[in-house]
């Protein structure tokens, strides 16, 4: 079941980064942008199906595509939804700069910004980065700025279970983390440890992720229909765990059950349920491209 009340548009995969944590694997060389009609199609849609209530423009970095992402914000407000942004706030390269790209934000009014600031996008200067300008800016426009911080994985401990050792940071190892930031120095579990999907109720999705190839997804990479040949009230009420090849073993039994199911040769051990996960849709892309994708997300 799909009780859908926030829609992320994914206005395009390219960023200004290549972070190594990156769900999409976004990079200045991604492809993948929305059209503006691509946005109005998806936006009336959004407010035909009568449940949605709030829709965030991200990417990638939708600030480079300015234009559209101010056009698409406005759109979208006459609607009455909530507005978001994610962004990395690359354009603040001064917090006088930032105001000037921020102000017709006001203009249009009621929208969050998401502003990732970690080391994955600030490097070691933290306290003078383009995120914190932009959050500075924000905070002299009155607009509401939330942070977005992801720490490197590292070893830590749990408060709840004193003395034993966990996996810290906040990376999911899915997307290039799960190339990139594998590392022997930290914990890694047996596979059938994942017996959960730690991040969505595959039984009752409140949130969707769309992108310019018209995937809708609510995990980076586990495609539930496309726009391009489905209607959005279509996708909402089609969508059934039970029968969906990857929705259905990660609800019964996450990863593992994947696993299981379609007897893969991953049964060794992983960082997390999202790095075992990761690498058996990865395997599985060529059986089920209609339900895994795109091919750029692995």
């Amino acid at each position: 079941m799909i009780k859908l009340n926030g829609l992320h548009l994914l206005l395009t995969y390219k960023c200004t980064y290549e972070c190594d944590h990156c769900f999409v694997k976004s990079s200045p060389f991604a492809p993948g942008t929305m059209t503006f009609e691509k946005v109005k199609d998806s936006i009336d849609q959004a407010n035909k199906l009568g449940t949605v209530d709030s829709i965030y423009f991200e990417g990638g970095e939708p600030f480079l595509y300015y234009p559209l992402m101010l056009e698409s914000l406005r759109y979208a407000k006459q609607f009455g939804f909530k507005l978001g942004i994610v962004t990395n706030g690359y354009f603040a390269t001064s917090v006088d700069d930032a105001l000037l790209w921020l102000q017709p934000l006001c203009e249009i009014g009621g929208i969050t910004l998401c502003i990732s600031d970690d080391d994955f996008h600030s490097g070691a200067d933290r306290e003078d980065s383009a995120a914190q300008r932009t959050q500075k800016a924000a905070e002299q426009l009155n607009l509401t700025g939330i942070e977005i911080c992801i720490d490197s994985p590292c070893l830590t401990s749990d408060p709840h279970k004193p003395g034993e050792i966990i996996l810290g940071g906040g990376v999911r190892f899915r997307g290039r983390a799960a190339e990139m930031l594998i590392d022997d120095s930290l914990p890694k579990f047996p596979w059938d440890n994942f017996d959960k999907c730690p991040d969505e109720n595959w039984d009752e999705i409140t949130r969707l992720h769309l992108d310019s190839y018209g995937n809708l997804y609510p995990c980076q990479g586990i495609i539930l229909g496309n726009l391009n040949n489905q209607t959005l009230n279509e996708v909402v009420k089609g969508y059934d765990h039970a029968t969906h090849p990857i929705a259905a073993p990660l609800h019964s039994g996450g990863p593992a059950e994947l696993v299981r199911r379609y007897n893969l040769d991953l049964k060794d051990a992983y960082h997390d349920a999202c790095h075992l996960c990761f690498l058996a849709r990865k395997s599985l892309l060529p059986r089920f491209p209609d339900a895994l994708g795109p091919e750029q997300i692995y």
